[in-house]
């Protein structure tokens, strides 16, 4: 075996310093930067807010915090296109149903303009009429994009249930 000195073989050396050249990168790369920490924090207030608006019923104040050409793909639907859309769809579940949404981000990852936000729900929908309530557990992943006025929004917006149907 090659040594490079009495204690270190030279592949171990070689090893050891293409591992420290493959870390140092990462470790420059996963340095929190407090502008980046700010955007996630201000997209973790979105998400609340949008929690916040789906127990209350308020489908208008869910829609605010989308893009005027957002999709919203829930399972089992077609995607449905707009901010307009986006309302519609909310509106006809509350009108339906009273709800509770526990709701949290996993995951809030920034780059430049363009962020997502990957997370769990718990929903319950109780009918208004009377009836079983539905529970149902979600995994979920919001794409948002920085607008010109500094807000993010979401344009893009998919679920689907961890239940078995």
């Amino acid at each position: 075996m090659q040594t490079l000195s009495k204690n270190m073989p030279l592949k171990q050396l070689i090893n050891f310093a293409v591992l420290g050249i493959c870390l140092f990168p990462v470790s420059c790369i996963t340095s929190s930067d407090p502008s980046t920490e700010n955007e996630k924090k201000l997209i973790t207030e979105i998400s609340h807010a949008r929690a916040k608006a789906f127990n209350e019923g308020n489908a208008a104040a869910i829609a605010i915090h989308f893009t005027e050409d957002a999709l919203l793909m829930a399972p089992g639907k077609p995607a449905a296109s707009g901010k307009a859309a986006v309302q519609t769809y909310y509106q006809s579940i509350f009108n339906e149903y009273s709800t509770q949404l526990e709701s949290h981000y996993e995951e809030v990852e920034v780059s430049g303009n363009l962020a997502y936000g990957r997370g769990f729900a718990k929903v319950i929908l109780i009918p208004k009429k009377g009836g079983t309530h539905l529970v149902s557990t979600a995994k979920y992943l919001n794409i948002l994009k920085k607008q010109p006025d500094g807000l993010w929004k979401t344009t893009h917006d998919i679920w689907n249930g961890n239940e078995i149907p």
